[in-house]
């Protein structure tokens, strides 16, 4: 019983470590529980008030050791650890390039998925798409041309024969 009075002394003294309630009732608690489970080791005929409050410090000491030892927050150098890997960045190339395929005609896209996605010989496209080989070549340039507008590529480097 003597424990329980002592209570509004404990609070009391862990306001002098804790600015908010919550954290001095968390104090009391864990000071509580520490000396319930070393009854044992209180001598009688010493003050529990001492006793007690000595446990609060020391746990209280605890916890600002634990607290020194971890990290709170986000660390310093956090965005050099939120970089996508390169296979990421290649899928959203890959899609890109193919929403910007589907906006191609289809008679352009028919070529440039034969010749350059599939590996197709002009001669074979032609044959395929029933034209002439000029035309398949006419087709795949003004292909090539259109999916790096599409793209955003600059003038300058459409002149590029690659694609």
């Amino acid at each position: 019983m003597e424990v329980v009075d002592l209570i509004p002394a404990l609070r009391a003294f862990a306001r002098t470590f804790c600015s908010k309630a919550e954290d001095v009732d968390d104090l009391v608690q864990e000071t509580l529980t520490n000396a319930l489970a070393n009854l044992d080791k209180f001598e009688p005929g010493t003050r529990l008030k001492s006793w007690l409050f000595t446990i609060m410090r020391n746990s209280f000491c605890t916890r600002i050791r634990r607290r020194s030892r971890e990290s709170v927050g986000l660390p310093d150098d956090i965005a050099e650890h939120l970089t996508t890997e390169a296979s990421q960045d290649w899928c959203a190339q890959a899609n890109d390039v193919r929403r910007a395929l589907y906006r191609l005609p289809e008679h352009h896209r028919e070529m440039l998925i034969l010749i350059v996605m599939l590996g197709e010989r002009y001669r074979d496209a032609a044959a395929i798409c029933g034209c002439p080989m000029g035309t398949v070549k006419s087709r795949l340039n003004r292909a090539r041309m259109q999916l790096r507008r599409e793209l955003g590529e600059q003038p300058e480097e459409m002149s590029r024969p690659y694609l």
